[in-house]
């Protein structure tokens, strides 16, 4: 898979292939990483969160990681059209005292012209689950 797939305009089948390298990069858990694949200034809406370029998103995912451990996530695909996508997610993690949450939403994206997302928006609600109820491993 090269990057070149990895710009507008999407169809389907670069849009998936899109959605599982964002997967593949946020579970990383690497914050400088992960914040590479957005664009110098772009906006985010997480929860109650207004984030404005690369510097704001690397401190929210390296608070975001410091708290939610053993992180991991699935991204599928709901849809594409020309430069945005739609996401469903849902990822698990514990916090310091142990207890597990899943954690479910959607996701808006809209990329760049060189495939860096310049847009993010993320409604999430949260689950207390236990150790058992665990999916995501």
């Amino acid at each position: 898979m090269t990057q070149q797939a990895l710009v507008p305009p999407f169809d389907m089948e670069s849009a998936a292939r899109k959605v599982k390298a964002a997967q593949d990069l946020w579970n990383t858990r690497d914050p400088q990483k992960v914040a590479l694949a957005y664009t110098e200034d772009s906006e985010w809406r997480n929860r109650d969160e207004f984030l404005h370029g690369r510097a704001e998103i690397v401190a929210f995912l390296e608070r975001k990681w410091v708290r939610e451990l053993d992180y991991r996530l699935r991204k599928e695909l709901w849809t594409a059209h020309e430069n945005r996508i739609a996401v469903h997610f849902e990822y698990e993690c514990h916090d310091r005292t142990g207890q597990w949450f899943r954690s479910y939403g959607v996701e808006l994206w809209e990329f760049a012209p060189d495939g860096r997302m310049r847009r993010r928006v993320a409604s999430i609600n949260d689950q207390k689950i236990s150790e058992a109820e665990r999916r995501l491993r």
